[in-house]
């Protein structure tokens, strides 16, 4: 299995997944042309995907959702709570035909075998990932806002993880223009992880299986790359292991190997 990041942070998350000749993508939280861009960086394009699941219906992960359906005639995967929101928001007349998926129920599509498990976040029925081929499994946790013992033992066995870094805590309550509510939502159970957070959950899942770290959704206002990359690396120094580590940037991340 590889994959590329095409994109990871508060304005779009959007990540490829390769196997066997299957290409998905597990959300597209950019404008269809920007993903599309993304994806020639990779030498990849919209024609060879067969499929596009999501997370949750934050326009950050699924902004694209119903141009890539509409438009590109790409398949499109989401909970029940996810695909009902999506489309009662939806600005256009047509609205994708949704598979639905539920969490705890694995779906397959071609290669790859993905399981789907509930996160605490604040939309209706947000999930995580395990994507899995013959030989690897890669998962995806971000936008949570605690890491519940069921969302550890889903991804325990990960050869490469995307695991959300989003803020320092500092730097968030000390954000001069975000309003007290929204610090409280994003600190909240149902918010998002900050990077104490995160290296906690780290140092629990890492081990020799770990080949790959990506560290996700980094906040551009309240977090620094070096402030989640230093609480990564303090969390696997206490685990004892050093998977690659990768931080999100600009342009795709090169295909990696899971």
């Amino acid at each position: 299995m590889r994959f590329s990041v095409l994109a990871s942070d508060s304005s779009g998350n959007s990540c490829f997944v390769e196997s066997g000749g299957t290409k998905v993508l597990i959300d597209a939280g950019l404008s269809c042309k920007l993903v599309k861009e993304r994806l020639a960086e990779i030498g990849e394009s919209l024609d060879g995907i067969h499929a596009a699941c999501f997370t949750h219906d934050h326009d950050d992960h699924a902004h694209a959702a119903g141009t890539l359906f509409t438009r590109h005639k790409i398949p499109v995967y989401a909970t029940y709570g996810t695909a009902e929101k999506f489309n009662d928001g939806a600005k256009t007349k047509t609205k994708p035909e949704w598979n639905i998926i539920a969490p705890g129920s694995d779906f397959t599509i071609g290669a790859l075998t993905i399981h789907p498990f509930h996160i605490p976040h604040d939309p209706p029925e947000p999930v995580g990932f395990v994507v899995r081929d013959s030989s690897s499994a890669l998962g995806f946790a971000t936008d949570l806002g605690e890491i519940p013992e069921m969302v550890f033992r889903r991804l325990k066995s990960c050869n490469a993880l995307l695991l959300e870094f989003n803020h320092d805590i500092p730097m968030l309550m000390n954000h001069p223009t975000r309003t007290w509510e929204l610090k409280q939502r994003i600190r909240g159970r149902n918010g998002h992880l900050s990077n104490e957070q995160a290296a906690e959950c780290l140092a629990r899942l890492a081990g020799p299986h770990l080949r790959t770290l990506f560290l996700a959704h980094i906040s551009g206002e309240c977090n620094t790359h070096k402030l989640a990359r230093s609480a990564a690396d303090e969390a696997l120094r206490s685990a004892g292991c050093s998977p690659r580590v990768i931080l999100p940037s600009s342009s795709a991340m090169p295909l990696t190997e899971v």
